[in-house]
């Protein structure tokens, strides 16, 4: 395994174990057709990808997609930075950098792309902290897994609009998830006990509505 294997393997499991669904892509031939196929949270982008550039494909995201990108890279001259800023990257992260300063960046993006500006969700007496990710109901804390607390926060994001399933889908589990079973309706499940049972509404056929 190289060291780009190495960076790219750490990261996805890094990632998963902060609740976020992750596919991955070992060359820019790949990364495209992944990108172009799925409306992502976030891209993050290696500059050198084998295949087709980072650089490149940047370029052709930004003719179709709007989604965030995260441009990571071993350039650090400024004229890079500008390159790649101008291409459309939403930011940028020089190697070597720490997992934590990553995971903030994510964090950033996701929530200015949702048109959110604090780390913090209020939906009536329900608080999210992103950043800590941790969550308060009627004043009191509540413990949830990572996958739990992603897919609160997804429906926070979208409080008071129905959240379809293949949303759900897209945007909390990986590729190898089976869509066939009923994770989905387990996992709320457990934020309805946790939280409130009223708190999140089933609309059939539809998917689900988090009051607030």
């Amino acid at each position: 395994m190289d060291d780009e294997e190495t960076l790219r393997t750490s990261i996805a499991q890094s990632l998963r174990e902060a609740g976020y669904a992750v596919d991955e892509a070992s060359n820019g031939i790949d990364a495209d057709c992944k990108a172009m196929a799925l409306d992502y949270d976030l891209v993050l982008l290696d500059w050198m990808l084998p295949g087709m550039s980072g650089i490149d494909l940047l370029r052709k995201l930004r003719l179709k997609r709007s989604m965030p990108v995260l441009l990571l890279t071993a350039r650090d001259s400024i004229q890079d930075r500008v390159v790649g800023l101008d291409l459309g990257a939403d930011d940028y992260l020089v190697k070597p950098f720490s997992l934590s300063e990553l995971h903030a960046r994510i964090r950033a993006l996701i929530r200015r792309s949702a048109g959110h500006a604090s780390n913090n969700i209020v939906a009536g007496q329900l608080t999210l902290d992103l950043g800590a990710k941790t969550v308060q109901y009627s004043g009191k804390d509540i413990v949830l897994t990572a996958r739990e607390f992603s897919l609160l926060e997804l429906l926070a994001i979208h409080k008071g609009k129905v959240v379809t399933r293949t949303l759900i889908y897209d945007h909390i589990f990986d590729d190898d998830d089976d869509s066939l079973s009923n994770i989905v309706d387990v996992h709320i499940s457990h934020l309805r006990k946790k939280l409130s049972h009223d708190l999140i509404e089933t609309r059939r056929g539809q998917g689900y509505i988090l009051h607030g």
